[in-house]
């Protein structure tokens, strides 16, 4: 790629995309063509074939995909299968039919068998029964690395294939009821540190901010006068709605105003026995960029320490697939402990064992990446941080722009009022007598405009 190639990220407002934009602004690229989901619904072919017609982009990163963790994808099974296919169709075609130079489809690491030899490498796909909490979403990943391996063989396109590890960083989702596991341990431990703090309002603005705001809730009639103390009706409320995503306390007094809540704990799915590779997003992406255009003398070089079979699949265009990850895993209970010290979390954590583990490790062979002359650089902890830092500042950011949005819109009500009172023939008549003022004809229909 050159430093003036157009270039499309689809999905560049989210986990993924974003860090890909990020990676490509500091090395200097700048001729980005760049959509929203709702400037651009990928699921609709037309409007994707429009859109490659128009722009003629030289280079595609795939990033867009309906994700989640296992409660999303056991919940909606069908939606995880059907969106993500419909979007790696429409994305892959049009960039065949409009010429595209190169396109890089971002897969997932649960593709691999649930049982494959660890750690997984690239051979491994297809060789093995799906992880079934996930299956549908892994098909549909595998369909998109099928469907770039034909294009290939068949047009002769360059679309490659990468399987990154499981990614955290800025812009990730803080969904309780569908974020993979990191993003919601953080969620659930900064909450609980909130609600041993009883900071009430802090926890009813992160509800507003990142979601699950129960309608029961919503409103400030649910505090006491001249305190930050939930009325006991409230804070019933308030607790059995935490309780549903495991934030929950020993004890459910309702008699005071502001109960204790030294007794909280978290619940966290499964055993914690499982093993997972995590990765901060912001390295993904620079590996990305690396594999999309990659330095020549450093492939060349590295070669030497990888073998030559897998260096000619992972090369070959016609069945290329690349594994992007750190090449070093963690159990999820140590994940645990280590976000909730990030946090400043020090109360309980307890372990439903009647939720599932998934699959019982999920680590990637990287051998191929490190020897073409890429390795990562944040270790777990660092990344972690920075992570936690992100998603405190967005939270201060976005309740900023949702203050701001209301103070306009208050505004405008209030512009709105102001100038009916003035206009209205009703008003005081002296206005209307007076000599020197010109009264027109006001277009009450321009006042939806102020």
């Amino acid at each position: 790629m050159e430093r003036d190639s157009k270039i499309y990220i689809a999905g560049h407002t989210g986990l993924v995309g974003s860090a890909i934009l990020r990676c490509l602004r500091s090395q200097g690229y700048s001729n980005f063509v760049l959509r929203t989901h709702k400037e651009l619904d990928l699921e609709r072919q037309a409007d994707v074939e429009a859109f490659f017609e128009k722009e003629r982009p030289e280079y595609v990163f795939l990033a867009a995909a309906k994700v989640g963790g296992i409660y999303a994808n056991s919940t909606y099974p069908a939606d995880f299968i059907y969106n993500n296919l419909i979007i790696e169709a429409n994305v892959i075609n049009a960039a065949h039919k409009y010429r595209v130079k190169k396109l890089l489809f971002l897969g997932s690491s649960c593709i691999y068998p649930s049982l494959a030899a660890q750690p997984m490498k690239e051979e491994h796909l297809l060789s093995g029964p799906l992880e079934p909490t996930n299956e549908p979403y892994a098909i549909s990943k595998i369909a998109g690395i099928k469907m770039c391996q034909a294009y290939n063989r068949q047009y002769g396109t360059n679309f490659i294939s990468v399987m990154p590890t499981n990614l955290y960083g800025p812009n990730d989702n803080y969904d309780l009821m569908n974020a993979h596991v990191l993003p919601a341990l953080i969620r659930k431990f900064h909450l609980a540190k909130l609600l041993s703090e009883s900071k009430y309002d802090e926890i009813l603005r992160d509800f507003q901010i990142h979601g699950n705001m129960p309608d029961s809730l919503l409103g400030s009639s649910y505090f006491s006068t001249n305190s930050n103390c939930l009325l006991p009706s409230a804070y019933s409320l308030l607790i059995d709605h935490l309780s549903k995503f495991g934030i929950k306390i020993s004890q459910h007094p309702a008699s005071d105003l502001c109960p204790p809540t030294s007794n909280v704990f978290v619940e966290v799915w499964g055993t914690g026995n499982p093993r997972r590779e995590f990765m901060y997003s912001d390295e993904m992406a620079d590996a990305c960029v690396f594999i999309m255009n990659p330095n020549k003398d450093a492939l060349t070089s590295g070669l030497a320490s990888t073998s030559a079979s897998s260096v000619a699949s992972s090369l070959n265009p016609q069945t290329s697939i690349i594994n992007i990850g750190i090449g070093e895993d963690i159990t999820i209970r140590e994940l645990t402990q280590m976000v909730a010290e990030i946090v400043g979390y020090k109360g309980e954590i307890r372990w439903d064992t009647t939720k599932p583990d998934g699959t019982p490790r999920k680590l990637l062979d990287v051998s191929f990446l490190h020897g073409i002359g890429w390795k990562h650089k944040t270790p777990l902890q660092d990344g972690l941080r920075l992570t936690y830092q992100d998603f405190l500042k967005t939270k201060q950011t976005r309740e900023t722009r949702k203050t701001r949005e209301m103070r306009k819109t208050r505004q405008t009500r209030q512009t709105k009022k102001t100038l009916k009172r003035i206009y209205s023939p009703y008003s005081t008549p002296s206005l209307y007598a007076s000599p020197y003022l010109t009264v027109g004809v006001l277009d009450t229909n321009k006042l939806n405009r102020v």
